[in-house]
């Protein structure tokens, strides 16, 4: 990790705080200073080697934990709209009972809008800085985004029966296509995606064409798989297939597909997917919650298997800290092995950075400290009773942190959460917004 000379100009300091990288080498700088220019990392120097210089912006991390951001690799944002509205219910009764429903009646281009400014404020002050994930109306999603500064990959939904936005099923596809075509250049932090909902709500011929429409656009492709026992035995039952043979003999395996879930693999699963180098987003909690199972993370990321976290929508979790996420993840499948040494701090807090950057292809720009890459970075208070004393960083993040301590947070060098605030967003008119949308909900719940 090379910094350019340290006589350049910089638009940020960050000093005074514990560096941790990310990088190959997970290096740690007790007392660095990172050096941001357009947008970029363009020093990152330890301070005993060079006092950090002057710039217009000075962030002084007042002894905390600097780090890159987070990566959320799987949501769905407007489902903010849904938090709380059906729990404790089986997946299939979830979606088919109350879900489904629900979005049929209220998800619309205004209420979209409002659910995702709600999930990007969420994100942002608990730390992460670029999301992945879709939904319907996805241009107005990635509006909204655009809006708040964060970082996203975002999927136009993709089913095969009558969607909000998209009536005629027949049009899926087609709709997704213009969707990607629109936002392919129009902005450096929104990337658009197709997102197929998922093998049993999607048949063979809309799985091939979303994917070959992918492909032609050079976009990631996502999809619900292997979520739930159902989900699997149904598709024996019917394809004499696993989801992960069926969409593998379909060719839809490859380095440019995110599995959402995963949790029902077997080990020729595991191999078709090692062999074609797609990525994998794990979602602890929300399979948990919802009673899928759980991913055997270990075997995939033995088999090289990029497998990145992702919190699920608010519908389903409820929550987007990813922090929380980390921490599950690490304690879970230690306890589901039996051996405490499965998924080690460091391991659980690059899923949420840099190889959750990976698996959705994105590792070149963000997911680790390093000079040249975009300027996604987080600054951690560790100036509290639950955070003291501190002798590993890493574990530190994993096992103590949550989002709450996060203090400030730059995307592209731009500084969005100064002091626990968001910098660019009246969060109040955003909840109020979302409660007026809200108490429809409520009210139609109620009747």
């Amino acid at each position: 990790m090379k910094s350019e000379s340290v006589e350049m100009t910089f638009d940020t300091i960050i000093h005074n705080g514990t560096l941790l990288t990310l990088d190959a080498d997970m290096r740690t700088l007790p007392a660095g200073w990172i050096g941001i220019r357009e947008g970029r990392i363009a020093a990152i120097e330890p301070t005993c080697q060079a006092p950090p210089p002057e710039a217009p912006l000075r962030i002084d991390a007042a002894g905390g934990i600097v780090m890159p951001g987070l990566v959320n690799i799987h949501t769905h944002l407007p489902m903010t709209l849904f938090r709380g509205l059906a729990d404790d219910l089986p997946l299939m009764t979830w979606l088919n009972e109350h879900i489904f429903p629900a979005e049929a009646r209220f998800i619309e281009p205004e209420a979209v809008h409002w659910g995702t400014r709600l999930a990007c404020a969420e994100l942002l002050l608990g730390g992460t800085t670029c999301c992945c994930g879709g939904y319907f109306h996805e241009d107005a999603v990635a509006e909204a985004v655009a809006e708040t500064g964060l970082r996203a990959v975002l999927g136009q939904g993709v089913i095969d029966f009558p969607a909000p936005g998209v009536p005629d099923p027949a049009q899926n596809v087609a709709h997704a296509r213009a969707y990607v075509q629109k936002w392919r250049e129009r902005s450096a932090l929104i990337q658009p995606a197709i997102f197929c909902h998922a093998p049993y709500t999607c048949g063979d011929t809309t799985l091939t064409a979303a994917k070959r429409a992918a492909n032609e656009l050079g976009v990631l492709f996502q999809v619900h798989a292997a979520e739930t026992r159902f989900e699997r035995d149904q598709s024996v039952a019917d394809k004499g297939l696993s989801p992960i043979a069926r969409l593998a003999q379909l060719g839809i395996l490859d380095a440019r597909t995110l599995l959402a879930h995963c949790v029902w693999l077997d080990e020729a699963d595991i191999d078709r997917m090692a062999g074609a180098g797609c990525g994998v987003a794990h979602c602890p909690e929300s399979n948990m919650k919802l009673a899928s199972g759980i991913a055997p993370v270990p075997r995939m990321r033995a088999r090289g298997i990029s497998v990145g976290l992702g919190t699920d929508g608010c519908a389903s979790n409820n929550d987007l800290d990813l922090f929380g996420e980390i921490a599950t993840a690490a304690k879970l499948h230690k306890v589901a092995g039996s051996d405490p040494t499965v998924l080690d701090a460091a391991s659980a807090l690059r899923m949420a950075t840099i190889e959750g950057a990976r698996a959705i292809g994105l590792e070149n720009r963000i997911g680790s400290l390093e000079v040249g890459k975009q300027a996604d970075i987080i600054v951690m208070d560790t100036q509290a009773p639950h955070l003291t004393p501190m002798y590993h960083p890493a574990s530190h993040i994993v096992y103590a942190a949550s989002g709450a301590d996060v203090r400030h947070v730059l995307v592209d060098g731009r500084l969005l959460v100064r002091d626990r605030q968001l910098t660019d967003m009246d969060i109040n008119a955003v909840m109020a917004q979302v409660n007026r949308i809200a108490r429809d909900i409520r009210e139609t719940q109620a009747g």
